[in-house]
């Protein structure tokens, strides 16, 4: 028996050991025009890299270690190149002003690297491949026919490729070289760079890109510049083969082809990914081209982790939170795929460029990405369209329909309308009702919605704010100054210069203070809080196991439905300022059981009667009378003094008759003990106490 008792410790041990041991990744990082402009270590590599694991050759290859199991720091890497080219010269050098390692693909082939990473819990090895390729140009274009090895000598005899190419061809991407030469005011050699297949970024680099087959046919812009028109009809007649490289196409992004050709069309030899670092390539050289800069401060570049495991009968449903949380499985639900998610950190792809916009189709304004026909992202959720932010509120809104949603027991902590609700507050839908429904401001009838405020155009270039603000990054407030970017408010709101500018026309937090939107909406949600069941000595972090204990209150429920969807709204009501108030205010009665006698006279003095029962147990009702708009709060104490419940809080009350229920709860939602208690009222100068007593 000892024995085994030993044999199974150690079992749990080291089963202990391998789920806390290290999990290595190779990274490897993009270099975009700006980042390599502006790190001294990498300006005499004159390199801008998209960071794939497709390499032109001739480039350098920039790579770094990550440990993803657990939160363990690397405290070691060893880096080897296992096999390369035949001809390559290539070995690890180390960056250690950035914690990177970097290679050259001097030769085309594959690279096979493996890294070693040491952590506090142990050692492991991990290995990746790198191919250096030569492009070999599009092909098909402006009715130039591919040629192999072009992409499309190939592709052209798949269908759905063939629907890809034909939405490209007229993309701005397809055609910026064309018309650019034809037509811009000014235009140069640095433009095309990004205009055209395989330019060289900076070092002078003979890998087949448009540079190196334009001076090999001798085709040179000076002699055709400046821009005038006929310049791309000549380009097509006098070089034809160049044409299926002027333009930004498939190797822009996927990857220079000629491994992938050579290896009988090998899927792991072109890269397939939707990683920002493709676009960053060209989009990222501020002043001018900065969409990458604005989006690299947007909480998008970062977005929260979902990595939940879904079973291959569940992936592309209502089940798979991975369709908003990563930017791949949002491509693929836009393609009604149902991709396998990532589950790790090292595979999750950010809301990137390519997540919301089809570098492949131009048949949406801005290129903006297509759902399938009646699908949507979130179970049970309003389905919107609404112009050019439905892409935005695919995953921007409640998640479930509060009419039957709220039915249901709560069982957890994700319990609750979505932690991104901000679609469902702008159009004042999928609150949860009480009977009456709530009003909603005009800002449901801005064209565009969250893109005509959030992207109002940033700042001027000398700014601190350049690019913190509106664009990509989508940001409307800059903390470090506390500079509100309220642009996009000034066609209907002239003269306001940050969100404080407007105010609220009333006291609706009862504070006594007559404050900006975003103050008394903050005040609001906290009274909401205050009065659903909370944790002691807190006022805004409400247990909801409390509220779970009380599971055929539906109405307890409906409360905590509105506090978190307008509280995970994040705006502080200015999104939508009168129905955020009118939720939150609506509410608050049914979290603290309060009931109104419909129809019954308008009393004429402040009154609270006995509770009944008296002695009781488990609950019992306390009346009170309004005779004109005033805050009201009800308290109970215990024979010490001290407060143990907030059943009404400092609400403000039109004239009426009331009633409210205590449980025998503390603001916590545990049981009292048996023993005398005290009620209080306060309204205004009113102010009564009474007694009762548990039984139990």
């Amino acid at each position: 028996m000892k024995k085994l008792i030993s044999a199974f410790l150690l079992l749990v041990v080291v089963t202990a050991v391998g789920f806390s041991a290290p999990r290595p990744k190779i990274v490897i990082n993009y270099v975009t025009p700006y980042t390599w402009k502006t790190t001294p270590s990498l300006i005499p590599d004159s390199t801008i890299s998209q960071g794939m694991r497709v390499t032109p050759k001739g480039t350098w290859v920039y790579l770094s270690a990550k440990n993803f199991n657990d939160t363990t720091s690397i405290t070691s890497s060893t880096w080897t190149i296992l096999s390369k080219p035949t001809g390559s010269s290539a070995s690890i050098i180390t960056i250690p002003a950035l914690g990177w390692v970097k290679f050259k693909a001097d030769s085309t082939g594959t690279y096979s690297l493996k890294l070693s990473i040491t952590t506090a819990t142990g050692t492991k090895d991990t290995t990746e491949n790198v191919y250096a390729s030569t492009f070999v140009g599009t092909g098909g274009f402006q009715n130039i026919a591919a040629v192999y090895p072009n992409c499309m000598s190939c592709h052209a005899a798949t269908p759905s490729f063939v629907t890809k190419f034909n939405n490209w061809k007229t993309s701005g991407h397809a055609n910026r070289f064309r018309y650019n030469i034809d037509s811009a005011a000014s235009y140069s050699t640095s433009c095309m760079k990004c205009h055209t297949v395989g330019y060289d970024h900076n070092a002078f680099i003979s890998n087949g890109g448009f540079d190196d087959r334009a001076r090999t046919l001798g085709w040179n812009w000076a002699n055709w510049s400046p821009p005038k028109p006929g310049n791309w009809d000549s380009l097509k007649v006098k070089f034809p083969s160049l044409v299926a490289f002027a333009q930004i196409g498939c190797e822009s992004c996927h990857g220079a082809g000629s491994e992938h050709v050579n290896g009988g069309g090998d899927t792991n030899k072109i890269s397939l990914t939707v990683s920002p670092g493709k676009c960053a390539k060209c989009h990222d050289s501020p002043p001018n081209h900065n969409i990458y800069n604005q989006w690299r401060n947007a909480l998008h570049s970062n977005p929260v982790m979902e990595g939940r495991a879904v079973d291959i009968t569940q992936r592309n449903t209502f089940s798979d939170c991975n369709r908003c949380h990563d930017g791949e499985m949002y491509v693929g639900f836009t393609y009604g795929r149902a991709l396998t998610p990532n589950t790790t950190t090292a595979d999750q792809e950010p809301i990137g460029c390519a997540s919301c916009h089809d570098p492949h189709n131009s048949t949406n304004e801005f290129q903006l990405r297509t759902r399938v026909a009646g699908s949507d992202t979130l179970a049970g959720g309003i389905h919107y369209n609404v112009g050019n932010a439905v892409v935005c509120l695919d995953c921007h809104k409640t998640r479930r329909n509060p009419v039957w949603y709220t039915l249901t027991r709560i069982t957890s902590s994700t319990w609750g309308p979505h932690s991104s609700t901000q679609g469902d507050v702008i159009l004042g839908k999928n609150a949860a009702t009480f009977g009456v429904p709530f009003i909603s401001g005009s800002h449901a009838t801005i064209s565009d919605l969250c893109v005509t405020c959030h992207m109002a155009t940033t700042t001027d270039t000398g700014t601190v704010t350049r690019d913190k603000v509106g664009g990509h990054s989508l940001n409307l407030n800059y903390a470090p100054t506390n500079y509100d970017h309220v642009k996009g408010c000034l066609g209907c709101h002239p003269g306001k210069t940050s969100f404080d500018d407007f105010m609220a026309p009333a006291d609706y937090d009862g504070n006594g203070l007559v404050e900006s939107w975003q103050k008394e909406v903050a005040g609001c949600i906290r009274n909401l809080g205050h009065a659903l069941p909370h944790w002691a000595g807190t006022y805004d972090s409400v247990k909801w196991q409390a509220i779970a204990a009380d599971s055929n209150n539906v109405n307890l429920r409906k409360a905590y439905w509105n506090y978190l969807f307008i509280k995970n709204d994040k705006s502080l009501g200015m999104h939508n300022p009168f129905f955020a108030i009118n939720v939150l205010l609506a509410s608050v009665p049914y979290a603290v059981g309060i009931e109104q006698q419909q129809g019954a006279e308008i009393p004429k003095t402040f009154s609270i009667s006995q509770n009944y029962p008296n002695p009781f147990n488990p609950s019992t009702k306390i009346e009170f009378e309004v005779p004109r708009p005033e805050f009201v709060s009800i308290k109970i104490y215990d024979i010490m003094g001290r407060e143990i419940a907030d059943l009404v809080h400092n609400q403000k009350m039109n004239p009426g008759k009331y009633s409210t229920s205590w449980f025998g709860l503390t603001q916590d939602g545990q049981k009292v003990a048996s023993g005398v208690y005290f009620y209080r009222i306060v309204a205004g100068s009113f102010v009564v106490t009474k007694k009762m007593v548990m039984i139990k």
